[in-house]
């Protein structure tokens, strides 16, 4: 097939290869911006393969972690209550 296309395109060996490359870009820019944009919906890419019913209430199966009871280390927790600002004017130093 390429063979057809090199002997059909005219002129000098140059001149024929520009118009080749020429060829093979716009194939390509008709694909990318026509062709496969069409296509896209109907192509199972985002499909999940997880099964995700249920989810919400489920328990943590046992020897898992449950990632809202673990405590960050480092932040320390906001202390709530009357004495709070006290607390957080004495340790200053002033």
């Amino acid at each position: 097939m390429y063979g057809l296309i090199w002997h059909i395109l005219p002129g000098p060996w140059a001149s024929k290869f520009i118009m080749a490359v020429g060829l093979l870009a716009g194939g390509a820019a008709l694909l990318w911006f026509f062709a496969f944009p069409a296509i896209s919906p109907h192509m199972p890419f985002n499909d999940g393969a997880v099964d995700t019913t249920g989810i919400g209430g489920a328990e943590v199966p046992e020897g898992e972690v449950d990632p809202e009871a673990v405590e960050v280390e480092g932040e320390p927790e906001a202390e709530e209550g009357p004495g709070a600002e006290e607390v957080s004017a004495e340790g200053d130093g002033a």
